[in-house]
């Protein structure tokens, strides 16, 4: 047991509970403010420290940012091939896709929210790095609307605009809806937005 005591208190453990302290303060700080409305003053006042503190452990906002992306939405493409990976039914693959897709959102509201809409929000290196994630995200759908055509579920037009579409409904519901009250009701909420989606990609018979 005081091996266990000495660990969580070691100066790495404490190192890495201040780090994400700031991290978690300065999502709400750019969520409410915007990127550019945040200073780390701002943020170091939010957490009770210094702002030498902060710079301890980033070396500018900008650090502090990708720190945000890093720890959230950067994996969400990666998220999105494993929850399709083996799934040969390309209808499942779709809805297995979405699903995963709500899911991160749900699990990384605000930092979704920031990162997929209020893109006025970014600074300069995550607005690059955001439309990196957009455009792979987008060749994931583009690659599984194809499935569905190939399958004989999808009717000719655009595949683009048909992924526009589905993601442009996804991001609906994250920026209107609000944070389950429970497990049931946000599957509920999950299985009416796929439900939809799918319908619209017309792959509902």
């Amino acid at each position: 047991m005081a091996r266990v005591v000495s660990l969580k208190n070691s100066p790495a453990a404490r190192e890495a509970r201040g780090r994400e302290e700031l991290v978690e303060v300065a999502v709400e700080l750019f969520a409410r403010n915007g990127f550019a409305g945040t200073s780390i003053r701002d943020i170091a006042d939010a957490v009770g420290r210094s702002v030498s503190n902060v710079y301890h452990y980033f070396e500018n906002k900008e650090a502090l940012w990708l720190a945000i992306l890093e720890r959230s939405v950067k994996a969400l493409p990666a998220r999105l091939r494993g929850a399709i990976d083996g799934i040969a039914d390309p209808r499942a693959r779709v809805a297995a896709l979405v699903r995963e897709h709500l899911d991160v959102s749900e699990q990384y509201r605000r930092e979704s929210r920031i990162f997929f809409i209020d893109e006025e929000r970014l600074s300069a290196t995550g607005n690059k790095a955001n439309k990196r994630i957009q455009r792979e995200i987008l060749t994931i759908y583009v690659a599984e609307l194809e499935g569905l055509r190939a399958a004989g579920l999808l009717a000719n037009g655009d595949i683009r605009i048909t992924a526009f579409n589905m993601l442009g409904v996804i991001n609906w519901y994250l920026r209107w809806s609000k944070p389950s009250a429970s497990q049931a009701k946000r599957e509920q909420t999950v299985d009416q937005v796929l439900a939809f989606i799918l319908r619209g990609a017309g792959s509902e018979q």
